[in-house]
């Protein structure tokens, strides 16, 4: 099911938006029930019918009782306002190679919008590295959707090159934190704030990210936290037991090592942290799911058509 692909086949699709269409029709088949009951339609009135147009709306009941031909009109009313944060920083380009955090979460993201773009909800897309790089308000016009695939293919052929000394790091202020609090003031209220990013912030803290969180829930917004990660390295630290040389994506710097060595205190703070994001998000009613580049991209869809659920 396509739903299910790896990122290693997703990343063999030529076309963005072909990729995103498969995915989730391939994850609306596997659904016992459709998702799409939930957009609202409200009918508005009727007018006469041209000659020559599409015959597709003619109420044809009430042509019966009139022998006059009516066309319904519809007003149709968007559902959710949804606003994508895509932390594009240097770290969410690992692993090196095709198959990353960063095109893990771009094929997500893109099957989202189209997933959105059925129910007729508006979408918004922020980019984000030790700064707001670009943000588009939603919307939920055919244009906008093009725009926004378009500048999900442009990263996906050109990733954005963060230095590795901005300002924001010389401050030891946290990016993430700072970045969710402009979303939280900027987007409208009663939004979907859905997040991707590995959370490898070093320069900041959990106070910072507290209040940043708590932020956009006193904004009235719903949050999904997908915290990307390569669980077989970044989580268990499984690599070759010889001497490695790992290179900090985010700054250049490279460490020297035995993996054996350093394995289990690894693994240790690791999970720590993963708990600590956790207890954080809990704590703020906020839905936080580990994103493993392994598990594909239905755990992404699912976790999302529940929230939008819960809202209506």
């Amino acid at each position: 099911m396509m739903s299910d692909l790896s990122l290693q086949e997703a990343a063999s699709f030529g076309s963005l938006e072909l990729l995103a269409k498969q995915v989730v029709e391939g994850f609306i088949t596997g659904l016992h029930k459709s998702p799409f009951h939930g957009f609202s339609v409200e009918f508005s009135e009727h007018r006469l019918y041209n000659k020559g147009e599409s015959t597709r709306h003619i109420d044809w009941k009430l042509y019966g009782r009139t022998e006059k031909l009516f066309v319904k009109r519809y007003e149709e009313e968007t559902n959710l306002r949804c606003q994508v944060v895509l932390d594009i920083s240097g770290s969410m380009n690992y692993p090196v190679g095709k198959a990353n955090k960063l095109a893990f979460s771009i094929y997500a993201t893109a099957s989202l919008f189209q997933l959105m773009k059925s129910q007729r909800d508006a979408f918004g897309l922020t980019l984000f590295a030790d700064s707001v790089v670009k943000s588009f308000q939603p919307k939920s016009s055919l244009h906008h959707y093009r725009v926004l695939m378009g500048e999900l293919e442009y990263l996906l052929e050109k990733p954005f090159k963060m230095s590795p000394k901005s300002e924001l790091a010389e401050k030891g202020k946290s990016a993430i934190a700072d970045m969710l609090h402009e979303v939280a003031e900027t987007a409208h209220r009663r939004s979907m704030i859905v997040l991707f990013t590995d959370f490898f912030d070093t320069h900041g803290d959990w106070n910072q990210l507290q209040d940043a969180i708590n932020h956009l829930r006193y904004n009235k917004h719903e949050v999904l936290i997908f915290h990307v990660l390569d669980s077989q390295t970044e989580l268990h630290f499984n690599f070759a037991n010889q001497p490695t040389v790992f290179v900090d994506m985010e700054t250049g710097q490279e460490l020297k090592l035995n993996p054996s060595g350093i394995k289990d205190y690894y693994q240790q703070q690791a999970q720590q942290f993963k708990e600590q994001l956790k207890l954080h998000a809990g704590q703020a009613k906020i839905d936080y799911i580990l994103a493993d580049l392994e598990e594909g991209f239905r755990q992404v869809l699912e976790r999302w058509l529940l929230k939008r659920q819960g809202m209506y």
